[in-house]
């Protein structure tokens, strides 16, 4: 058996922009990916809504721990051994709030790949790392976010550069998600079901040709 551990934040958990709940785990990518691999094959969720790279929200209504780097190697531990990981986080480190700039996004992108290539828990039998940069911000329906959204948008097509400048650093693989998913029209951020079916199957594509 194979454990295969995603790392992520709402589309990993599989946020639905048209209701705001969770879509079915027949749907989310990561059960079409579990689909895809087979029996043989174990895909451990662990997406969380708001999830940053590094960055925690501050103010009395801010959820607790949404930091990447405050629970990855209690993560790493808990589910050990594991034989592939995947990290895609960084679009909620686009918050107007948090005020970071692409190449400290992706900094803190690649220190959660450095957590993972340095973990004691996994020193024995280390995993193969898959680094996502994730989907482009669209456009939104919501007059109130605009501000947050057209500097989102435009820092979120310079994802693919940097993550794959830091998955070329560490030498682990590298997949740009914008170039497989779109998000909702309209709400701009989340997938929706089609997407989350062709990233599935692409991923498991990707990870059965690396590990067998």
């Amino acid at each position: 058996m194979k454990n295969v551990l995603c790392f992520g934040d709402s589309n990993t958990w599989g946020y639905s922009p048209q209701d705001g709940n969770r879509h079915p785990p027949e749907i989310r990518w990561t059960g079409v990916l579990q689909k895809s691999l087979g029996a043989n094959y174990h895909v451990i969720e662990e997406g969380l809504n708001g999830r940053t790279t590094f960055i925690n929200e501050e103010g009395e209504e801010a959820r607790p721990l949404r930091s990447g780097s405050d629970v990855l190697q209690i993560i790493l531990e808990s589910h050990r051994p594991l034989d592939f990981v995947t990290i895609m986080l960084g679009t909620n480190d686009l918050k107007l709030e948090f005020n970071l700039s692409v190449e400290e996004i992706a900094q803190g992108a690649k220190e959660l790949c450095e957590t993972v290539l340095n973990s004691e828990y996994l020193a024995a039998n280390p995993p193969q790392i898959l680094l996502i940069s994730p989907t482009h911000i669209g456009s939104t329906i919501m007059p109130d976010q605009e501000d947050f959204f057209k500097q989102a948008r435009e820092k979120s097509h310079r994802f693919a550069e940097h993550y794959q400048k830091v998955a070329n650093d560490l030498n682990i693989h590298f997949l740009d998600a914008a170039k497989i998913v779109t998000p909702s029209e309209g709400e701009g951020i989340h997938w929706d079901a089609d997407q989350h079916i062709k990233f599935g199957e692409k991923l498991g594509l990707l990870i059965g040709k690396i590990l067998d």
